[in-house]
């Protein structure tokens, strides 16, 4: 592979409303960004879902992990004309989510809690505190199993439920494709390439992944992974490892 100079660098994500790391970077290297998203996200049909033979009102406390999952528990329980009792109690992966029940839910702190860090096992010791609960995790299809792990290493009574999947969504794309960089987020992104440029040869194009399951499905599929970001905490972001590969491409 030649080292050819990045000019131009497609983001399989949604445009951003402001200035992000990624905008920065762009700017200190000179380089273009477009932005293109990848998948979309559906919620699973009513049949589908009654299919899992899982009844909502059998639940006292409902586990979130995102907004994502926030939002098609109740799309799905508003499609099926069921009524979430103001009993209901939730646990959202972060403080950042909670508010966002507001838009479905008459919000009141006693029955919303979080985790106070974000972080996965902050939040399992939280719930720990309230084993009496019966719990509902809404899941994407394609899913972590370290919430449900920890979960059940705690003992904790809850039930997994697909409500969402994330796709492929059809894109316009200009052929052959005008950038010198690609950035995915999820294996489904990887997926949406395909879908969308059948016959795509990677060439001298740079492939960026974040997450081992986006970069194992690159890999899967025969595209050479330049830069890998594990998604980690605890490892540098893509933006920091984006700009030192643009750093070494200066010299």
């Amino acid at each position: 592979m030649s080292m050819s100079r990045i000019k131009k660098i497609l983001i399989s994500q949604p445009a951003p409303l402001m200035a992000n790391p990624y905008t920065e970077v762009a700017e200190k290297y000179q380089v273009e960004l477009d932005y293109k998203q990848f998948i979309r996200v559906e919620t699973v049909a009513a049949k589908e879902f009654r299919q899992q033979r899982i009844n909502p009102l059998d639940y006292t406390a409902i586990i979130f992990t995102s907004r994502t999952a926030i939002l098609h528990f109740f799309t799905l329980m508003k499609e099926m004309r069921i009524s979430v009792p103001d009993t209901m109690k939730y646990y959202c992966s972060s403080e950042m989510s909670a508010p966002y029940l507001q838009k479905f839910v008459n919000y009141r702190k006693r029955k919303v809690f979080f985790s106070p860090t974000g972080r996965t096992e902050d939040l399992v010791k939280v719930i720990t505190k309230h084993k009496s609960e019966k719990y509902l995790l809404p899941v994407a299809e394609e899913h972590s199993d370290k919430l449900s792990d920890l979960l059940t290493e705690a003992g904790i009574d809850y039930t997994k439920s697909v409500m969402y999947r994330t796709i492929p969504r059809e894109l316009e794309l200009e052929k052959p494709l005008p950038y010198d960089m690609i950035i995915f987020f999820s294996p489904i992104g990887i997926t949406s390439l395909f879908e969308n440029v059948p016959d795509f040869k990677q060439e001298d194009m740079i492939i960026a992944t974040v997450g081992p399951k986006t970069a194992l499905r690159a890999e899967e599929l025969g595209l050479r992974v330049d830069i890998k970001s594990t998604g980690s905490r605890q490892d540098p972001p893509m933006p920091e490892l984006l700009s030192n590969y643009l750093a070494e491409q200066e010299g």
